[in-house]
Formats: structure tokens, sequence, C-alpha cells
């Protein structure tokens, strides 16, 4: 038997919320993936200069290296998460559709499904915030440059490592 048109019309109606959510989670996916890009961007140029330097610059690019590797591994880990959240998502529209459709209750199903969407949607940007703290460790500008005078070192706009 071919379902009421009401009732396709009524979970369609119901699954919109998690199906903003997919919309969502696309936008993090794009922030995720630009910010891996820029790292692999940063990547390629110090990997052209470390044969080339010596001493304390070589020292530095090598840890930076270090540095994007982790944070490749990390930023990589979140987009996985989150895929996986956005995976989890669909379960639970077609799921929704399915016990619409067949007059099942799968009620207890979708809210595990979206449960666990919402746990690695969760798990997800912990891994981008680390990113995001890792990342500020390769930023320094040095204190010369910044010309702040003694007042403002007292106030603690200069932090030292």
């Amino acid at each position: 038997m071919a379902p009421m048109l009401s009732t396709v019309a009524a979970t369609i109606q119901v699954s919109i919320a998690p199906v903003f959510l997919l919309a969502g989670l696309a936008g993090i996916l794009n922030v995720l993936v630009g910010r891996m890009a820029r790292v692999v961007d940063r990547a390629r140029q110090i990997e052209k200069l470390h044969p080339l330097s010596t001493g304390k610059e070589h020292d530095r690019h090598v840890w930076e290296l270090r540095l994007i590797q982790r944070r490749l591994t990390v930023i990589n880990g979140s987009i996985a998460l989150c895929v996986a959240s956005a995976v989890a998502i669909c379960l639970v529209v077609a799921l929704m559709f399915i016990a619409s459709l067949i007059h099942v209750e799968m009620g207890g199903a979708v809210a595990v499904a979206f449960i666990i969407s919402m746990l690695l949607l969760t798990a997800g940007l912990t891994a981008f915030m680390v990113e995001i703290r890792l990342s500020m460790r390769a930023v320094h500008v040095r204190e010369e440059l910044l010309e702040l005078d003694e007042k403002a070192r007292r106030m603690g706009w200069l932090r030292r490592d």
C-alpha cells in the first residue's frame, strides 16, 4: 500500500530540525576543511625552507613541522567525528521515515541515534578546540616588534612563554 500524503508530509515536518542540524554540520565541516587546507599550505612552505635552513632556524622548522603534523592529525579526527555525526543524523531522519511508513514504533532507536550524533558532534568540536589551541603555539610575535612600553608589560598585555 502506498503511504498517505499526510503521513509523508507530517514526517517531513518532524524531520526538519535534524535537516537543519545537517546544514549546520555542513558549515562546520566547511570551516574544518578550510583550516586543514591552510595547515597543509603552511606545511608545504616549511618543507621548502627546511632543507635550506641551518641552526636555530632549522630547529624552528622541525618544531613547526612536528606541530603541523599534530594539528593535521587532530583536525582530521575532528572532521571524521563531525562526518560521523552527520551520518547519525541521516540515520535519525531515515528511521523517522521508516517508522512512519511501515507504522513501527522506533522512538528508542531514533533517540539513541540522535544521542550518538550529539556525542560525536561534541567530540568533533572538542577536537576542533584542541586544534585551535595547537595553532596558537605556532603564533608568536617577537617582543621588539610589538613596541610595548613598560605599562603595557605590567598590565599583562605581553605574554611571556
